[in-house]
């Protein structure tokens, strides 16, 4: 249980990969909040130590993605965002 719970932790950020490819593909991400993607982004790296000492392979493993995943988020809506960058 603890592999499948793992590699599920590790997949569900993935979802975002739609998110960035529909910004990428429309090229504007201005239907996208900035208080909402740094909100998001902030939240998750201010939550991540936590996880990192837990020794929780689990948390360790969705920190790891879901902060790699929400960066990734964070810079295409700034790139994309008429005059933000």
């Amino acid at each position: 249980m603890q592999t499948l719970s793992f590699w599920a932790a590790a997949i569900l950020p993935l979802w975002d990969i739609p998110l960035i490819v529909h910004i990428i593909r429309r090229k504007s991400s201005q239907d996208i909040s900035l208080g909402w993607a740094f909100g998001l982004w902030s939240s998750s790296v201010l939550m991540a130590p936590s996880a990192f000492v837990s020794g929780d392979h689990v948390a360790i493993g969705f920190n790891t993605v879901n902060v790699t995943m929400l960066t990734a988020v964070l810079i295409v809506v700034f790139k994309y965002r008429k005059g933000c960058l």
